[in-house]
């Protein structure tokens, strides 16, 4: 991280919800995806990110909506950078607290955004209003307001879509090796393998499977390795351990990724999350 970027991150300790609050200048994060909801604020600058195929471009009081698995990144295409603030929801909180507003869930159904982006300002209003009751730690009956604000405005941005399954229009053999690659999340899993268990050779399961979700399988094996990096550095786990522990080469291997992915050490993650000393 160059000196001009600076990440200030937090945990709340009732919902395990994350907030953060960032600036980046040129390249911020490379194409990553997470297993929460993403609801932020642009307040300064462009944010530019790629997410559903489509390249966005969020300026200030815009909201951006990102679901969880959706791959995204970030940059800055302008001089003077951007900043922004963020909360993280975890899925089986939003469906829980939600479903108090909505009607009974369809089955075999979850949340969805309807957008990437929303030009909302009571939502953009109810986001920064959450955000900062979480982040500065305020009366539990104050944070607990302002999530209630904020799922009250949400809702017009949310609605039930079918459960993600075997899509027809992607290749079977994408969702074989997605499968495999879950299955096997701590292992060193090679192409021939997953090639083999897929059955068919390694060049084309690459294809189909970048073609389907938009990296090759080492990169998203490597995307769930860091998501649940994520889990086992927030309880306090330390760095090596969870490196050995996820089947990267090294701690230091480790940190590279999740820097590319998250603008933060998985020292500092851990550091912000658990309270707790490096060991």
């Amino acid at each position: 991280m160059t000196a001009h970027n600076w990440i200030d991150l937090s945990q709340d300790t009732d919902t395990g919800i994350e907030t953060l609050r960032a600036h980046f200048e040129g390249h911020a994060y490379d194409p990553h995806w997470h297993d929460s909801y993403l609801i932020g604020v642009t307040e300064q600058g462009v944010q530019q990110f790629n997410c559903r195929r489509t390249r966005h471009d969020s300026v200030p009081g815009q909201v951006f909506l990102v679901e969880p698995g959706e791959l995204h990144d970030g940059d800055a295409p302008t001089a003077d950078g951007f900043t922004y603030h963020m909360l993280y929801l975890d899925p089986h909180w939003l469906t829980r607290e939600v479903s108090t507003v909505f009607e009974e869930a369809p089955v075999d159904s979850q949340l969805s955004f309807v957008s990437t982006l929303a030009d909302d300002p009571r939502l953009a209003f109810a986001t920064s209003q959450a955000f900062q009751t979480l982040h500065r730690g305020e009366l539990r009956i104050v944070r607990q307001r302002a999530m209630d604000q904020l799922l009250e405005r949400l809702t017009g941005h949310l609605h039930w879509r079918t459960r993600y399954g075997d899509d027809p229009r992607l290749p079977q053999v994408a969702h074989k090796a997605r499968e495999y690659l879950h299955a096997h999340l701590h292992h060193d899993v090679g192409m021939h393998e997953l090639a083999l268990a897929c059955g068919v050779d390694r060049f084309r399961l690459s294809r189909a499977f970048k073609s389907a979700f938009g990296l090759p399988p080492h990169a998203y094996l490597v995307q769930l390795r860091l998501a649940r990096a994520r889990h086992l550095l927030a309880k306090g786990e330390q760095p090596a351990d969870v490196a050995i522990a996820l089947g990267f080469a090294d701690q230091s291997h480790m940190g590279r990724w999740f820097m590319r992915a998250y603008g933060l050490t998985p020292a500092a993650y851990r550091r912000r999350c658990s309270n707790l000393p490096d060991r």
